[in-house]
């Protein structure tokens, strides 16, 4: 964006202000003292800081700023350039230019460049500097504001000459392999379990076998009468697809901006999903409160989503609408009896449990004490779930193949 700026100037800078009151002084000093000279020093003195004003007053400079941001969307981690050209007219009659781009503590501080004085004719400036972001979020870039003093440094003035830009910060996203067997197809454990709950073989329909699809399903009878492999579909199936919880609770998490537990959850979350999606599963996420965040296939969408989670103060847990497929729960710390209403209504009567052991995560000011993971793991254990732990030094990637080992396992994405 560009802005075009006819700057006055601000006033006089500290420097300025300080020698004209040190000439008030004199003179006032020279009258008492009957000091001619030292009245002659505070005169000039004045009228040497009225003189910067003026001539900076007089100048007639014309700036025009541009900024761009490549790429605008990115994950935390990454770099992002931003590019500056600035198009000046006019002659500056002191020193260069000081140009400022803000930005917040998240993406590493202002930037700040200093700069020839500016010749008629010039061409334009181009500048450049790297953001690396380390916080997922919606961040601004901007303003961007220069800075010009007269050749003393008496006078300044101070102008905006570009907006903000919107920078989009992702969470990290770990790439993961392998698949558990029917795993969101409603052909796994809770994907059996709802298929038996139809009328039995005869009511049967079948189609075109694809990908992924299990070998148990396979309707032999119309492959050899198609001379095509087909699967059965039930008329009342199992809706499959996988449902992953997110625990945002301020409450249940531990430790500090990039390296908080919220945050290792979140990454895990963002892996999983994408990992699901890219397979052609249908994922719904939602919240601890039972809000769906977000639904569908398309990773790029949640991503945006999970780019503006912010913890909540929700007490406790509670368990999402049942869609008919599998939960996935990342959760934070509880213990076994705030996960019961999660095991009551766990779709297909069981799911899947992330428990973050919290206090690895508990920085040395944190005093809060932190539930321990046996407690509600047993619960989970005991209600038929599979539990996995989490904790700083595990990757999402090493929880995900924990979590494929323990169920049947298809290799690749599929």
């Amino acid at each position: 964006m560009a802005e075009e700026h006819h700057h006055v100037p601000s006033g006089l800078t500290t420097l300025g202000r300080c020698l004209i009151a040190a000439g008030v002084s004199a003179s006032v000093c020279s009258v008492v003292l009957n000091e001619r000279d030292l009245l002659r020093i505070g005169v000039l003195v004045i009228v040497l800081a009225l003189l910067a004003a003026l001539v900076a007053a007089r100048t007639r400079l014309v700036v025009r700023a541009e900024r761009t941001l490549e790429p605008v969307r990115l994950s935390a981690g990454s770099a992002a350039t931003a590019q500056l050209t600035v198009h000046t007219s006019g002659r500056l009659l002191g020193g260069g230019l000081v140009l400022s781009d803000a930005l917040p503590d998240a993406l590493g501080g202002s930037a700040r460049f200093v700069t020839r004085p500016p010749r008629r004719g010039d061409p334009p400036l181009e500048l450049s500097y790297q953001i690396t972001p380390t916080v997922r979020g919606v961040h601004l870039v901007g303003p961007l504001t220069m800075r010009v003093s007269d050749p003393l440094g008496l006078a300044e003035y101070e102008r905006e000459l570009s907006g903000r830009t919107q920078l989009t910060v992702l969470p990290r996203v770990t790439e993961l392999s392998g698949l558990p067997d029917g795993f969101g197809r409603g052909e796994g454990d809770a994907g059996a379990t709802g298929l038996r709950r139809g009328l039995g073989e005869h009511d049967a329909m079948v189609r075109e076998y694809q990908p992924g699809d299990a070998l148990r399903t396979v309707h032999w009878r119309s492959t050899a009468r198609r001379d095509a492999l087909m699967v059965r579909v039930e008329e009342r199936p199992w809706h499959g697809g996988v449902t992953v919880l997110l625990d945002r609770r301020v409450h249940a998490h531990r430790g500090i901006g990039a390296q908080a537990s919220l945050e290792w959850s979140i990454e895990l979350v963002a892996s999983v999903c994408r990992h699901l999606m890219n397979a052609g599963r249908r994922v719904t996420l939602v919240a601890e409160n039972g809000t769906t965040l977000a639904a569908g296939r398309d990773p790029e969408a949640l991503l945006d989503v999970l780019a503006t989670v912010r913890p909540c103060t929700q007490p406790g847990l509670v368990p999402p609408p049942s869609e008919g497929g599998e939960l996935f729960a990342v959760l934070g710390s509880v213990d076994s009896a705030l996960v019961q209403p999660l095991i009551a209504g766990a779709h297909g009567g069981h799911g899947h449990a992330v428990l973050l052991d919290v206090a690895a995560w508990t920085a040395p000011q944190e005093t809060r004490p932190v539930t321990g993971v046996a407690a509600p793991a047993r619960a989970f254990t005991e209600a038929g779930w599979s539990v996995l732990v989490g904790r700083p030094e595990r990757g999402p990637d090493k929880v995900w193949n924990d979590f494929c080992r323990r169920l049947p396992v298809r290799l690749g994405s599929g």
